[in-house]
């Protein structure tokens, strides 16, 4: 026995890679080999492939001995990237023998195969241990048998490309299941995991789920492979099918049963139904006016994707007879194929024995299921009369109180209801429930919802409603209709004032006047705030329209007697008449809406007909408009700072109001869009007072709080410096806020100032003898020339700053503002160069003695508070600089 051990053969692997060198005995039948770490001999080195080789037991013929083959390749039979070598030839297999030195693709990773003799089992097993494994081998190895050679099965080396192909594949030894088919649909071959998966694939041949359709799906696709999901006897697999065109065969590899998978994914698809389900009955539970139309949409979408085949609603009531609690079948949903009968399901005592578990259960919050066998017999018989194979129900609650039930049954076939079935249904109840409450109270909703709650008129969606109804009535009687929208004037300044108490006491006085002042069968409608929209449904001619205007607004006139107060009010009407431009409810309302602030525009306590010409604005800048009305009121407008800096000494010498407008809806509104809209209007005279009385009192505070006094210069825009009151306008607010006006600077456009330069002058004269201070700004843009402009007494001139951007850029624009500051210096006007943004911007402006700038190198325009701090710490630093005090670091 211990010759016979010494006599037997042993096969080592020396691997030298980039880690090291390691023997491996050789005792298994495969060996993958590698860079990747799943391999069974792992290869260090990046030059090798993921699965570089596969190293093979070959049985001698005729011998109880064995030898091992390389092959190049993985188990699918791909090449590796860099090639196999033996003993410096590359192959794509090879028989090793006894000293063959083995290349992975290079030098880097290399192996010698060694079958040696008298050795022993125990040596053996500990080779991979010993450091230097060559003095080792020729220590143990018997000279008289170095194994030199293998013998083979002559056939092997004459062996086929496809029967290679299969050798490196392992078919034999792979536990998923690989079929070969040839092209006449014969299998020939199968593997031991395909015997045993599909013992009757044979039998069955091409029909098997396994083959069906392989030869038409490779048409179709028009690849060698692919992959698809096939379904045997209810377990669903992947497969991979590869068609080998040198030898007309289809392979098929069963890659992994995913029948788990499947069923997880179906649950999932069945889960996200039922949420969705939820949703869309939720939905028409709570749109849907009518109760029951509501509850019949969400039993049918709840049904249909529980794929049940009925849905119930029972609720619970005293029994007409007895007094008793029972059940009946209020709503029921069934599928078209099957029929249902609602009469045995009418009065059921919940005391019988078919129903006393079921009220017992449901009553608890518990809910019920299971297939009819599961059921008492007493209970089977209720089902079996309505067909029902398997039923859930879960209950209906209200406020503790158990008022019925709903359920889902199939009548086909038995079923286990998961627990999100039980959960979607739960929920079910609930909002059926909440639906079911809403029903005892949904016409005061409904009421509340469409009148309001002030005034008792219709609000604006129910005068939609009635406008919609009254548009196609006109056409089919062959008459008009007008649409009206009222606007009470300046009703803030008497709800500011007098309080909202009094403000809506108004608003239903003047509601009831409004419907006093209409015909039979018109509408009047509270629109939102001191906003009312009419309807007037049948008119024939335009004089009915404007008499029922003018008798509105005659009503206005009398005297609002409230609490003591006399009040007086007036509106403003626009009026839209149902023809080709205005033909449905949108645009009859906005285009009364236009024509209500053209009434206003034309001096409100008027009213204006919409015509053609008013569409030259779009919606969206009416809105703009209508929004712009109300900033002001609403305190919307802020005012910006943006200091003025002398370019030697870097002190402030003065600030430019800037107004701003913060919508709530559309955030902050560019200055360039809405101080030409608010021209247009003449909202500019209101703006442009409001600034100049904030800008006023902001310096004022300034001055109080002991800081350096400095002018503000607040601009005047060109329909604000028309005003006739303007030079009074300006006194009054300098004596109201107590600011003295060498304080105050007022600018103007050149444009505006060469409009019409006699008047001009006139104005800005008396402007300097009050004491204030006067600028041009924008020079440049209007041009005129400095020999004009010298005709009118200013203080200073402020270069446009498109001229500064390109200061650094054109030679000729620098030569432009160099020649404006000279000229300036020399007629005694102080320089200001506006939008300064660079340094060399102001080296230049510096060097051609520019006195001051504005401009985001030094400060952008900011809130009040902010300039405020800004002005502090300007003070604070140069008193300690006066003082010779700094900063300890």
């Amino acid at each position: 026995m211990l010759g016979n051990e010494w006599e037997k053969i042993r096969h080592l692997l020396v691997v030298q890679d980039l880690q090291g060198q390691r023997t491996i005995p050789l005792q298994e039948t495969t060996y993958s080999i590698g860079r990747d770490s799943r391999n069974a001999i792992v290869l260090r080195s990046r030059s090798v492939s993921r699965q570089h080789a596969i190293l093979l037991r070959v049985t001698l013929p005729e011998t109880d001995q064995y030898g091992f083959r390389i092959i190049d390749g993985n188990f699918k039979g791909k090449s590796s990237t860099n090639g196999l070598y033996v003993n410096g030839m590359k192959c794509v297999s090879h028989n090793l023998q006894h000293g063959d030195v083995i290349a992975f693709g290079n030098n880097q990773v290399q192996a010698k195969y060694y079958a040696i003799s008298h050795i022993s089992e125990k040596a053996f097993s500990e080779s991979g241990d010993i450091e230097n494994i060559s003095d080792f081998l020729l220590e143990q190895a018997h000279a008289a048998n170095p194994f030199p050679t293998l013998a083979v099965d002559p056939n092997f080396e004459a062996a086929s490309e496809t029967a290679l192909a299969r050798l490196a594949s392992f078919p034999e030894l792979i536990p998923n299941p690989i079929i070969e088919m040839d092209l006449g649909g014969t299998i020939t071959y199968l593997n031991p995991a395909a015997s045993a998966k599909f013992p009757k694939i044979r039998e069955i041949g091409n029909k098997h789920p396994v083959l069906t359709g392989l030869l038409n799906a490779l048409e179709d696709h028009q690849l060698n492979s692919f992959s698809r999901e096939i379904t045997v006897d209810q377990e669903v697999f992947e497969q991979c099918i590869h068609y080998l065109p040198e030898s007309d065969l289809i392979r098929t590899f069963i890659v992994r049963d995913i029948t788990e998978q499947k069923q997880a994914e179906a649950e999932l698809r069945q889960r996200d139904r039922l949420l969705q389900a939820v949703a869309e009955a939720a939905n028409y539970l709570l749109v849907e006016m009518n109760y029951e139309t509501g509850i019949d949409k969400a039993l049918a979408v709840l049904g249909e994707a529980a794929k049940a085949d009925r849905a119930y609603l029972f609720k619970n009531h005293r029994h007409s007879d007895t007094g008793e609690m029972a059940l009946s079948l209020q709503f029921i949903w069934t599928r078209t194929n099957l029929t249902a009968s609602r009469f045995h399901w009418q009065n059921q005592l919940y005391q019988s024995s078919e129903l006393a578990r079921w009220y017992a259960t449901l009553s608890c919050g518990k809910s019920i299921s299971g297939n009819i066998r599961e059921f008492p017999v007493a209970e089977q018989k209720l089902l079996a009369r309505d067909g029902i194979q398997s039923l859930l129900l879960v209950p209906l609650r209200l406020e503790d109180e158990f008022w019925g039930c709903i359920g889902l049954a199939d009548c086909t076939r038995e079923r286990t209801w998961s627990r999100h079935e039980e959960s979607t249904l739960l929920t079910m109840a609930a909002s059926i429930s909440g639906a079911w409450q809403r029903q005892q109270v949904e016409e005061k909703i409904r009421y509340q919802a469409l009148h309001d709650m002030l005034t008792g008129l219709p609000n604006r969606f129910f005068f939609n409603e009635i406008l919609a109804k009254a548009i196609p009535n006109a056409t089919r009687n062959r008459e008009s209709l007008a649409v009206m929208f009222l606007d009470l004037d300046r009703f803030k300044v008497i709800n500011d004032t007098l309080g909202h108490t009094i403000g809506d006491r108004l608003l239903e006085i003047v509601a009831q006047r409004l419907k006093e002042s209409l015909r039979d069968g018109d509408t009047v409608a509270r629109w939102g705030g001191d906003e009312f929209t009419i309807l007037l449904p049948h008119i024939k001619y335009l004089d009915e329209v404007a008499q029922v205007a003018q008798r509105i607004l005659q009503s206005l006139e009398k005297i609002f007697c409230l609490d003591g107060h006399e009040l007086y009010i007036s509106a403003s009407i626009g009026i839209s008449v149902f023809d080709a431009h205005s033909h449905d409810v949108e645009t009859l309302i906005q285009h009364a809406d236009a024509a209500l602030y053209y009434a206003k525009d034309e001096g409100r306590n008027n009213y204006q007909f919409y015509t053609t010409t008013l569409s030259a604005k779009t919606p969206e800048l009416l809105n703009l408009e209508k929004s712009l009305r109300y900033a002001v009121e609403r305190q919307e407008l802020t005012v910006y700072y943006q200091p003025r800096v002398n370019i030697l000494s870097s002190k402030i010498t003065g600030m430019e109001a800037l107004v701003r407008w913060k919508n709530p809806e559309m955030g902050l509104v560019a200055p360039n869009i809405f101080i030409p809209l608010a021209e247009e209007s003449g909202l500019i005279i209101t703006i442009g007072a409001w600034v100049l009385r904030t800008a006023c009192i902001q310096n004022k505070a300034w001055q109080a709080a002991g800081l350096p006094p400095l002018t503000v210069a607040v601009n005047l825009s060109p329909k604000q410096f028309r005003q006739a009151t303007l030079v009074e306008d300006v006194a009054k607010i300098l004596a109201e806020t107590g600011l003295e006006p060498h304080f105050l600077e007022l600018e103007i456009t050149e444009s505006t100032a060469i409009a019409d330069l006699e008047f001009t002058r006139n104005v800005l004269q008396k402007l300097e003898q009050m004491g204030v201070h006067l600028s041009i700004d924008d020079f440049g843009t209007g041009h005129s020339s400095l020999s004009r402009l010298q005709l009118l007494p200013l203080h200073n001139l402020k270069i446009d700053r498109s001229f500064i951007q390109e200061l650094t850029t054109d030679v000729r624009v620098a030569h432009i503002v160099k020649a404006i500051v000279t000229l300036g210096r020399n007629l005694g006007l102080r320089l200001t160069a506006e939008g300064v943004e660079k340094q060399e911007e102001l080296d230049f402006l510096k060097s051609i003695n520019c006195e001051d700038v504005q401009g985001y190198f030094f400060y952008k325009p900011m809130p009040a508070d902010k300039a405020t701090e800004v002005l502090q710490n300007r003070h604070f630093s140069e008193l300690e600089e006066k003082n010779g005090i700094g900063y300890k670091y």
